[in-house]
């Protein structure tokens, strides 16, 4: 695959980003794309490794040795067809999942991987540029009708698939635009939002009708849907967050990090933030409690509206600078990462557990923190204080909302309270029922979600006629 000595011949090289003062002062995308040449040669560094163990990190199957070769090959198009007969959205994986295909890649034991999310990406964009991506309708029609709930990547992903074989697909979301969390979580200078536009016309075009600002469970009651509908697949994500019950939580600037993010994705698009309270971190010293990849897009939001200050800090202890290699590849290895908005300023710290919340005339003003050891026991004698005027919470989501929805269809959960499914049938504990995504894993990533709503989809498709076509 790619260049037989491409990978001694030539050192990785990965996008760059545009300079810190610059990107901080607007909401775009700010990743510098490879030049073409340069490319070329990373899709050459690609090894005849025998054994891919790629395949093994990547949760969508891509067939990533092939479409390196055709990069390399400067074969493009087919390197698009390639791409596009395993993942629905290249375009969103290409820019914000985490990329456990390079983590797992051979010469990652070097530190050196291939950049394959780069290729990706650049595939899928010149593939629009070109006008390659075009609606694919089905040949006919089953006369099935499914709905799915939940416009996220794994319901976009799973209408996209029931579409093409010939299913009369109806998309709920229960907000005013499609996309989940990728339209109301992730900031547009990650991912802008056309990205999305353009796969809704898309699926427009194959048959999907989307029923934007209906949330069922509460305009629409879930059981009705079970008697218009011959499947029902629930993608609505996994939205209830994890609190932080300490002494003075009630103290006004104490948010919800999903209650601050998705303010700003409205402001940016022109879209009404609603009758809610507005949450700016504007001339203010941020504190944000989480270290993933939420906890990272509150810090570069919080930039851009002119923080005077961000302070990340985590639980859990600082993770080695680097991973054993003998122990951890090709698995996704636990070490520090530094994302783009972190490195944009923010101050970090680690093994720190907040105890309570200071404040004045209602407001918060500081946190009480203590630092613990690795077993998160409290260390005697390091108790501190940092200043706050804004605290983000951003420790994640414990399971979806089951107010609504999920009471009124009564499906089982399991021990996490997420819906009950396995992952070769999707099927709840409901007939006709089926769950994918964060609903059914729990909190995870955008590649996971698309994973599953295309095997929920080959699910549904087999429930419903006897036998699919669709792939795993």
């Amino acid at each position: 695959m790619g260049k037989a000595t491409g990978f001694k011949e030539f050192d990785r090289v990965d996008r760059k980003y545009a300079p810190v003062d610059e990107r901080v002062r607007n909401y775009q995308e700010f990743v510098v794309p490879l030049a073409p040449e340069e490319l070329n040669k990373q899709a050459a560094r690609c090894m005849d490794c025998g054994i891919p163990f790629c395949h093994n990190g990547c949760p969508v199957n891509n067939i990533i040795p092939d479409f390196n070769d055709l990069t390399y090959r400067n074969e493009w198009k087919e390197a698009f067809v390639t791409l596009d007969s395993t993942n629905n959205f290249p375009e969103f994986t290409g820019r914000i999942c985490p990329a456990p295909c390079e983590a797992a890649c051979t010469l990652n034991i070097d530190d050196k991987p291939v950049t394959i999310k780069t290729i990706e990406c650049t595939i899928i964009d010149r593939a629009f540029a070109e006008g390659w991506v075009q609606p694919k309708p089905p040949a006919w029609r089953t006369g099935r009708k499914v709905a799915v709930v939940g416009s996220g990547p794994a319901g976009m992903a799973a209408a996209q698939q029931l579409a093409r074989v010939g299913h009369d697909v109806t998309l709920y979301e229960k907000h005013k635009k499609i996309g989940g969390l990728l339209r109301y979580g992730i900031p547009d200078f990650k991912m802008e939002k056309t990205l999305i536009d353009r796969r809704v016309e898309q699926m427009e075009a194959e048959g999907v009708t989307f029923r934007t600002g209906v949330h069922v469970g509460v305009d629409v009651d879930a059981q009705e849907l079970l008697g218009q509908f011959d499947a029902v697949l629930l993608t609505g994500g996994s939205e209830k967050p994890r609190d932080l019950p300490v002494p003075g939580r009630e103290l006004e600037g104490i948010e919800y990090a999903m209650d601050f993010l998705p303010q700003q994705n409205r402001r940016v698009s022109g879209e009404p933030v609603g009758n809610v309270k507005e949450i700016m971190a504007t001339g203010k010293h941020v504190v944000v409690i989480g270290g993933g990849d939420t906890g990272s897009d509150c810090i570069g939001t919080s930039f851009r509206q002119g923080a005077l200050s961000v302070t990340q800090i985590e639980i859990l202890p600082r993770p080695p600078e680097r991973e054993n290699k003998g122990l951890t590849w090709p698995n996704w290895p636990m070490k520090l990462r530094t994302s783009s908005s972190q490195a944009e300023g923010a101050i970090r710290d680690f093994a720190v557990m907040t105890t309570s919340f200071e404040g004045e005339n209602g407001v918060v003003t500081a946190l009480n923190c203590i630092r613990v050891d690795d077993g998160m026991q409290q260390v005697p004698g390091s108790e501190f204080q940092i200043p706050a005027d804004l605290v983000l919470l951003a420790m994640g989501f414990v399971h979806p909302v089951r107010d609504g929805m999920l009471e009124q269809l009564g499906v089982k959960l399991d021990p996490r309270g997420n819906v009950e499914a396995d992952t070769l049938r999707y099927h709840s504990s409901v007939e006709k029922v089926f769950a994918a995504g964060d609903m059914r894993r729990g909190q995870s990533l955008v590649v996971w979600a698309i994973r599953e709503g295309r095997q929920a989809a080959r699910a549904v498709d087999e429930y419903l006629m006897g036998t699919t076509e669709l792939p795993r």
